[in-house]
Order: structure tokens, then C-alpha cells, then sequence
């Protein structure tokens, strides 16, 4: 963004006798960072402006020329020769100051409408866009997530709890959990979209306006409107100007996203480490280090998972600068827009570089193997054969356990076992209950809905591939 530095104070209005300090004005000016929602002032501008022509405060003339003046600025700054000049203060006095002096008809464009109106449509059209960004790069990353898993169908791996090998699941069993977590978030952003799809122009600096607006036409110009085509606005001028919950609700499902995002990212450092072996992430998403020749560090996960922590810290933000704010609007809310844009360019990114890092990881199918074919996973297994063949769980729990500590007294795996030691424990532990200690057997059998059996993981992958079709 190219700014102009402010070379003196300059007058606020009428009322004020004296000028503001320039240091004052340099800490509050917010054109260096509100300067991104251009495009939806310009847009809404020229909606007010149509509207202002429709009741009569403005001629087809002078709404002409107003449409001319913002298509003409909306060129300029998309070619970077718009001057931001930090004096006015924010977005809409940088455009209105520009308009005025190409049209003097704009001098008429701010009729019936306050900054504080003004920026919460700002906010809300802004906020329609990123959600439309953000569920696209969530639909990706879940295309992504589905590819490796209907490639490595077939790969077992333990289960963990308390990240302690617990029971055999496949990769890909694995992997759609995510899909399902990112499933969760795009419909969080849906829905708090939804609640933000209200039009709030007309509510003026907080009473609305003794002028013949008609808000349902700028409402229906903008796209607030239902599935009946029926006009969306807000119900109260007061709530209109100071409600922030909308980017709250951005956040929050920003916040939450991260988190998934950062889990997912654990689990590919996990598998990447050499105790584990479970995968390769290619050279392109790696680093190595400043001292240790032999090192390769997952950098871009480790971003990932520690952006998490910013996006959650904006949530925490909002909520704080919102809690002690009477009614109508103050000028703490300048400080919403910061943690608003910081949380979707952040998700975005890390969205973005999840996506493109996942057809570069290598799955290492023999260590994979390996760990999962540890006989002890099975466990439950030979405890719920034991309950098929009458015995009460809890007992069979008990028998399963002193199996196991006996296999660990002997330094033997469960499989191996022979018949008379495992009798020692229990006579119910006859050769049909040790052939469940079999890890194929076990991932065949597993074919409730939602458990990943491989008859089942297939449709589930089927299932979302039809679901994320383009």
C-alpha cells in the first residue's frame, strides 16, 4: 500500500477550534491496515449512492458522476497509483477526500450515513468474501486429505490414546478423522456467516436518520437477502454500528480450524521422527539446521502448529476489547479489524501450505507394518472373543491383563504364547481365542459404521470423494 506521511495536523470540523497533535493523529489513524477493505466501501458506496438517486437526494446526474469518480479510484488503487494519506485517518475519508475533489457531487455522497454504519458493512461484505476463501482452501485441504488416504487404503497403523499404542486402524481411517474436523469448520464458518448476512446501512451513527432512506433497496443491491430474495437488515441502529459478534464468530471458527490444523500437523511431526519412521516429508517442506549436518526439520508443520496459537490469542483479543464497551460505538472497536484480518491470512496460509505439503509426504509402509502388527493392539480383541463365548466383560478385561502381564514376565509377544501358558491363565484361552491375535483378521472384522474396517473406510472414501467433487 503506498502512503502518504502526514507532513501536519490537519482540522477535524467545524467544532473543534484547535488541530489534533500529529502524534495523536499517527496513533489513530488506521488507513495502514483498513485500507484492505477498499473494495467493499467503494461497493457500498455506489449502492448508498444508487439509493440516495432513488429517493430523490441525488440526481441522475450526480449519481453518474459519484459512479464514475469511485470506478475511477477502484482503477487507481488496483494500480497501486491511489495516495493513502494517513491524515484522513481511515479507508473511507482516504476515498471520500479523492471522490471529492475528481466529483463535487460526492460532497452529497455521505448523506444518511455515518463511518460507523459504513465500516460495519465494510466489515460484513469483507467477512462474505473470506468465508467464501476460506471454505474453498478447507475443501482442498479435505481433497488432499482423501487422496492419501484412498492411497494407502490398505496401510495399518496403531491407534494411540495418551499417546500409548492402543488398537490397529488404517492411514486412512486416520486421516478422515481430519476430514471430518474440517468438515465441522467449514459449516461453523457458514453459520457465522449467515448471522453477519444482515445489511446494517441506514443505521447511521447509531439512530438511523430523519431522511427517506430505503434500506431494503441497498440491502437487495448488496446481496442481503434470504433464500426468498427478501431483504436481510438489521433490526436495531443501536446493535447495528457496535456489533462485532459476526467477526467473534470468524474468529472463533478461525481459532477452532487452527487448533485442527495444528493436531494434524502434530501427527505429521510425530510419523516424520526417527522413533517413529511413519513418513518422509519431502526436502520442499523441510529445513535443515545452522550446526547439525544430518538434520531435517518440519518446519512448515511446526509453523503451522505455533500459528495456531496467534489465531487463537485473536479470539481471546476480541472478546476482551468487547466485554466492557457500553452501547453505541467507541473507538476501541478500530481495533477489531487487526485481529480480524490476521486470522483469516493466517488460516488461509496454513491451509494453503497443509494442501501442498501432503502429495509430497512419502507413507514408510514396513515401519507402518510393523508397529501396527505388535500383537498387544489385539488385546481387546481376545477379550470381546472371550465375551462372544459368554464370559462377562469385566472378566474377560481381567483375564486379557493377566495374559498380558504374563507375556511381559516371559519377554514374549501375546502371539506367541503357547497353548499351556496361556491356559495357566485361563482355560477360556483355547486355541480359537489366541487365532484373534491375528492384525488382518482384526481390520476385516472392525465394520460398524464409522470404525475402520476396510469394507467401510473404502465408502468413506468414496463418499467424499463424490462429497468434494468440483
Amino acid at each position: 500500500m503506498k502512503r502518504q506521511k502526514m507532513s501536519r495536523p490537519i482540522s477535524r470540523s467545524g467544532r473543534f477550534a484547535r488541530e489534533v497533535d500529529a502524534e495523536v493523529m499517527q496513533f489513530t489513524q488506521s488507513v495502514s491496515f483498513d485500507y484492505r477493505l477498499w473494495p467493499y466501501d467503494i461497493v457500498g458506496s455506489l449502492a448508498h449512492a444508487a439509493m440516495l438517486r432513488k429517493v430523490g437526494l441525488l440526481t441522475a446526474r450526480e449519481e453518474s458522476a459519484i459512479r464514475r469518480g469511485l470506478m475511477a479510484i477502484a482503477n487507481d488503487i488496483e494500480a497501486g497509483r491511489f495516495r493513502w494519506r494517513e491524515e484522513l485517518e481511515d479507508v473511507h475519508m482516504n476515498i471520500e477526500a479523492a471522490l471529492t475533489q475528481r466529483v463535487p457531487a460526492a460532497a452529497k455522497l455521505h448523506t444518511g450515513r455515518s463511518r460507523n454504519d459504513q465500516v460495519a458493512l465494510d466489515l460484513r461484505l469483507w467477512l462474505r468474501t473470506q468465508t467464501y476463501r476460506v471454505a474453498a482452501e478447507i475443501m482442498g485441504l479435505q481433497r488432499a486429505l482423501v487422496q492419501v488416504a484412498e492411497n494407502h487404503a490398505d496401510v495399518p497403523i496403531p491407534g494411540y490414546t495418551h499417546l500409548q499404542r492402543a488398537q490397529p486402524v488404517s492411514l486412512a481411517h486416520h486421516l478422515l478423522a481430519y476430514v471430518e474436523m474440517l468438515e465441522r469448520d467449514a459449516g461453523r464458518f457458514w453459520d457465522a456467516m449467515h448471522r453477519a448476512d444482515e445489511c446494517p446501512l441506514g443505521a447511521g451513527a447509531l439512530a438511523g436518520s430523519t431522511l427517506p432512506l430505503d434500506r431494503e433497496f441497498v440491502a437487495r443491491k448488496l446481496g442481503f437477502v434470504d433464500d426468498q430474495g427478501r431483504p436481510r437488515l438489521t433490526r436495531n441502529s443501536m446493535d447495528a454500528v457496535s456489533d462485532r459478534d459476526f467477526a467473534v464468530e470468524f474468529c472463533a471458527a478461525a481459532a477452532l480450524l487452527a487448533v485442527h490444523l495444528s493436531r494434524l500437523a502434530e501427527d505429521l511431526i510425530l510419523w516424520s521422527s526417527a522413533e517413529f519412521n511413519f513418513i518422509r516429508i519431502s526436502d520442499a517442506f523441510t529445513t535443515g539446521s545452522s550446526l547439525m549436518p544430518q538434520k531435517k526439520n518440519p518446519d512448515v508443520a511446526e509453523l503451522i502448529r505455533g500459528k495456531s496459537g496467534r489465531v487463537a490469542g485473536n479470539l481471546v483479543a476480541l472478546l476482551m476489547l468487547l466485554k466492557g464497551l457500553p452501547l453505541t460505538y467507541n473507538r476501541d472497536l478500530q481495533e477489531d479489524k487487526e485481529r480480524l484480518f490476521d486470522s483469516a491470512d493466517t488460516v488461509r496460509a496454513c491451509l494453503r501450505l497443509m494442501r501442498a505439503m501432503l502429495p509430497h509426504v512419502t507413507v514408510n509402509r514396513a515401519a507402518c507394518e510393523a508397529a501396527a502388527s505388535d500383537p498387544a493392539l489385539l488385546a481387546t480383541d481376545l477379550a470381546e472373543h472371550l465375551v462372544l463365548n459368554g464370559m462377562p466383560f469385566r472378566k474377560a478385561h481381567h483375564v486379557v491383563g493377566a495374559l498380558v502381564a504374563l507375556a511381559e514376565k516371559l519377554g514374549k509377544p501375546l502371539n506367541q504364547l503357547t497353548l499351556a501358558e496361556a491356559q495357566s491363565v485361563d482355560p477360556a484361552l483355547d486355541r480359537q481365542a489366541l487365532a484373534t491375535l491375528d492384525l488382518k483378521r482384526s481390520l476385516a472384522r472392525r465394520n460398524l459404521p464409522g470404525a475402520p474396517g476396510s469394507k467401510g473406510v473404502a465408502r468413506q472414501i468414496a463418499w467424499w470423494k463424490k462429497r468434494l467433487s468440483p
